[in-house]
């Protein structure tokens, strides 16, 4: 079942392999995006259905659509709970925002259910910047 509503979706260039359902940044470029890669990266939106014949990732020079406003399906990267604030890690998943003191992170949204590594969950975009308390 989808949960997915989403508002608003731009469709960019792939700067890299992009997996489906995947959090995104802007490339090196203007209206090219490369998969988020860490809480500190500024990040723009999340990957909609891939546009591929596999449907699971495009490659670079590859069309995509991101989705940058409204509720996206996201992938998870470890053990989030519904209302927490999502950023990426390494692998453009999903996880719990959690900076230490005076460090900012940059979120992709809000976890609109619970999930494990591996689950694909709705998430309410809204980028912003936090810092650790």
């Amino acid at each position: 079942m989808s949960f997915k509503n989403a508002l608003l979706t731009k469709n960019y260039q792939a700067g890299g392999t992009i997996e489906q359902c995947t959090i995104v940044k802007f490339g090196s470029s203007d209206e090219v995006v490369v998969k988020g890669a860490a809480a500190t990266d500024l990040l723009i939106g999340i990957v909609d259905i891939a546009q591929t014949e596999d449907g699971n990732s495009v490659v670079s020079g590859d069309r995509v659509d991101v989705i940058e406003a409204g509720i996206a399906e996201l992938k998870l990267g470890g053990t989030v709970t519904r209302g927490q604030l999502l950023t990426s890690n390494a692998s453009a998943y999903g996880v719990a925002a959690a900076p230490a003191s005076g460090v900012n992170n940059y979120v992709i949204g809000r976890a609109e259910a619970s999930g494990v590594s591996g689950d694909i969950i709705p998430v309410m975009i809204g980028v912003q910047q936090i810092q650790g308390e």
